[in-house]
């Protein structure tokens, strides 16, 4: 039985794989203008939704602690504010989560893949 599978690198017959960035290198494409704005748009997204979903947990549980008869407030049948609210943050949690995964993938990932590629391929 033969297999199709190419040798693993570095062994006979292969050239050597090429070594990894050099910390000179990776401080290089640290101090650039594409990584910059990589990093700016990163942070234009993920800071803000950070505070206010921390500001929005934060008010659910000062609510909690601090208004319990308007928590207890019943909407409909067994319903009450505090479940609504507390079923509002796994909501917001899964929101913010795709969001962000859209984001990553049209504004971040083209980005970081051409700074990778370029950092793989050595120039």
């Amino acid at each position: 039985m033969t297999t199709e599978a190419a040798p693993p690198p570095g062994s006979a017959g292969t050239p050597p794989a090429r070594p990894g960035p050099t910390a000179e290198e990776f401080g290089t494409v640290q101090q650039s203008a594409e990584f910059a704005e990589l990093r700016r748009s990163y942070r234009s997204f993920a800071f803000p939704l950070t505070v206010a979903f921390i500001a929005w947990y934060l008010l659910y549980v000062l609510l909690s602690n601090y208004a319990g008869g308007f928590m207890g407030t019943k909407l409909f049948g067994n319903i009450n504010v505090a479940l609504v609210l507390g079923l509002g943050q796994f909501a917001t949690t899964f929101l913010i989560a795709w969001l962000y995964s859209r984001h990553a993938a049209a504004k971040l990932d083209p980005k970081a893949s051409a700074i990778k590629a370029r950092m793989e391929g050595g120039k």
